[in-house]
């Protein structure tokens, strides 16, 4: 049996992770084939072996799993649009990756980020508007004034700007940031869990 070309699975890996980068999903053996021009036959003999040799996971003519290639490129970083936000009342929410979105790091910072689509226009003195894709850095604390992913003790979350406690109630508060339409409007909850902390708006123009 002929050996394998280790230029040609460099190729390979190379294809699928440059693929994964841009379209977030793995390519199919086809365009695999035509990537590289190379026959269907000689794509799958690879991946086969590719498989074996630990290089990805090759079951059932898919491209499952890729340990030993770099889905972002150095500089980046992939980030998961989990879904919506609603910037207004709480809301219950279940979060569902839409896409991976990868950002470069010099733009955006390091650190644990997801990013959320903004529903509402109660955040739109802080410049987030309905639509807008909002990057949420994950942590578990937060400081007045911070524009917070905001789950309240009935499970439901909001995008709000952190207030403080209240002096009068000892609730926390959650702040409103468009005053033309919610003149010092704010929602006062007994316990809040952080989610993350807003840092970048990402909009269409």
């Amino acid at each position: 049996m002929r050996s394998k070309s280790s230029e040609l699975m460099e190729r390979i890996s190379s294809f699928v992770g440059d693929y994964y980068r841009m379209r977030y999903t793995s390519p199919t053996v086809r365009a695999i084939a035509e990537g590289l021009d190379i026959s269907k036959t000689t794509a799958h003999s690879y991946l086969v072996e590719m498989d074996k040799r630990g290089m990805l996971s090759y079951q059932d003519g898919e491209v499952r799993n890729l340990p030993k290639i770099n889905k972002t490129p150095t500089g980046y970083f992939s980030a998961p649009l989990v879904g919506s936000i609603r910037c207004g009342d709480p809301e219950a929410e279940e979060a569902e990756v839409e896409m991976y979105v990868s950002l470069p790091e010099a733009l955006f910072g390091k650190g644990e980020f997801y990013l959320l689509r903004a529903v509402g226009d109660s955040m739109e003195d802080k410049h987030i508007c309905d639509g807008d894709l909002v990057l949420i850095r994950k942590q578990p604390d937060c400081e007045v004034g911070d524009i917070v992913v905001a789950l309240d003790e009935n499970g439901e979350n909001t995008l709000k700007v952190y207030g403080g406690i209240d002096k009068r109630t000892k609730k926390v508060i959650l702040k409103y940031a468009n005053e033309a339409v919610y003149p010092g409007k704010r929602i006062l909850v007994n316990e809040l869990t952080v989610q993350g902390a807003a840092k970048h708006v990402i909009k269409t123009l």
